[in-house]
């Protein structure tokens, strides 16, 4: 019968813990399981950082350098008049919101401009944070209003 007296762990469940250096009678004593001499057989072993090259000149410090990455760098989403052609009716406001509904943009995390790629037939009234110089003509001239938010 089973009772919390004779509860016993399922065989193999459990390991202990392997006791290394502790003599050669343990059979992890002497070298301790790091192998013979070496750099990787002393105290402190796992070496400092990726790309540690044994105290070789690492190669991160030896390619060179180029470019640079502007701080003020504003990413945008993108989206082109004849997507906006395509998914818009006549006559209609055309919002960041709508947008992320008709999937046009993925989010609101970037702010939107409005470029010139394709024709625009139909007057809309476009609000975006920006509009390239050809995409606000286009839309003009198709009797649409292109608004800056």
């Amino acid at each position: 019968m089973l009772n919390l007296g004779n509860l016993k762990k399922a065989k193999g469940s459990t390991n202990e813990k392997r006791r290394v250096g502790r003599g050669k009678g343990s059979g992890m004593g002497n070298q301790a399981t790091s192998g013979h001499d070496g750099q990787k057989s002393r105290s402190g072993k796992p070496h400092p950082y990726a790309g540690f090259e044994g105290g070789q000149m690492r190669l991160v410090r030896i390619l060179p350098k180029r470019g640079f990455t502007s701080p003020h760098h504003v990413e945008f989403s993108l989206v082109n008049l004849a997507d906006l052609d395509k998914t818009f009716d006549a006559n209609s406001e055309v919002t960041l919101e709508l947008l992320v509904q008709k999937g046009l943009i993925k989010n609101l995390k970037h702010p939107v401009k409005i470029l010139a790629r394709g024709d625009i037939n139909k007057p809309l009234t476009v609000k975006a944070h920006q509009f390239s110089n050809s995409a606000k003509d286009k839309i003009e001239k198709a009797g649409g209003k292109a608004e800056v938010i």
